[in-house]
């Protein structure tokens, strides 16, 4: 068999995440297993995807909305207008970053007994963590869905597709950083505790239970442009352009320039992350098998 004009590849390295779309079969029996193993022996089962949305929701909005004051009532014309949906929308959105980035970060390590055995992308591992969290958002979009419209939700196609390009940035970017940290988790353990300084860091960087106006006024242009690259950042103020403006009269308003500027800085930032990740992933996955 002449095998002259074959191309040399060296043992453990694939296409990267073009492997990932020709072996969609293999990414789709991942997700299952991953939501099987996840329930296995749970009474509730996937039920437990929403009380932890629901109870932090209930948390924040007693702290902040009722007692800090943010929600806007006849005594309090400060506050913002329908803060519950204001709040929910960041809530489902930085809850799916938290947990597709926490499990894709762990994914490979997770996963060592079935690296060192036989070889398949090692890229699936970090992206079907990222699908399963995407399992559990989008039940939870649709409760937003209902309750932005018994809050009489009035969008138009613009805001239907903000709300898409809000959850393309977050995908894009939770997978980037999944694969930069899957990988860099195999040769540095410490990565898992910077993963969740990090996040513990979006949640509170990110305008998800107060309003862009605050830092805007606490830190002038200059460092409000600067905390506006954040892709976190424009994926929530996305979603609250999306869902809870157009529950409002209109008059809290959109950051400058969300739809003409933010929108493609935060996915421009999010493809160069994805990038930089999957560079990463394919200079390191070579010793994985070896490492794990």
């Amino acid at each position: 068999m002449d095998t002259s004009n074959e191309e040399l590849v060296r043992p453990g390295t694939g296409g990267g995440l073009a492997d990932v779309y020709r072996e969609r079969f293999l990414l789709k029996l991942l997700v299952r297993k991953e939501l099987k193993v996840r329930y296995r022996g749970s009474v509730l089962g996937i039920i437990w995807s929403y009380v932890k949305p629901g109870v932090q929701f209930i948390v924040f909005y007693l702290a902040l909305g009722v007692f800090l004051g943010l929600e806007q009532s006849p005594t309090n014309k400060s506050g913002l207008p329908n803060y519950a949906i204001y709040l929910f929308s960041g809530i489902i959105l930085i809850n799916f970053f938290t947990e597709a980035l926490g499990n894709a970060s762990r994914s490979i390590v997770g996963n060592g007994g079935l690296i060192k055995k036989i070889y398949l992308p090692r890229q699936l591992f970090p992206v079907a963590s990222v699908w399963v969290s995407a399992v559990h958002f989008f039940p939870q979009l649709l409760i937003l869905v209902v309750a932005c419209l018994f809050s009489s939700w009035h969008p138009s196609l613009i805001h239907v597709l903000a709300a898409v390009a809000g959850f393309i940035i977050v995908a894009l970017l939770s997978t980037g950083l999944g694969l930069l940290f899957g990988a860099a988790n195999v040769y540095f353990r410490d990565s898992e505790n910077f993963v969740d300084m990090l996040l513990m860091i979006a949640t509170w960087a990110s305008p998800v239970m107060y309003s862009w106006t605050m830092v805007q006024h606490k830190l002038g242009e200059t460092w409000y442009a600067i905390y506006q690259v954040n892709p976190i950042t424009i994926a929530v103020e996305t979603f609250h352009y999306a869902f809870w403006l157009p529950t409002t009269d209109g008059s809290a308003g959109i950051p400058p320039h969300l739809l003409s500027l933010w929108i493609p800085v935060g996915l421009l930032v999010s493809a160069a992350v994805l990038l930089w990740g999957q560079l990463t992933f394919r200079r390191l996955e070579g010793r994985f098998a070896q490492e794990l």
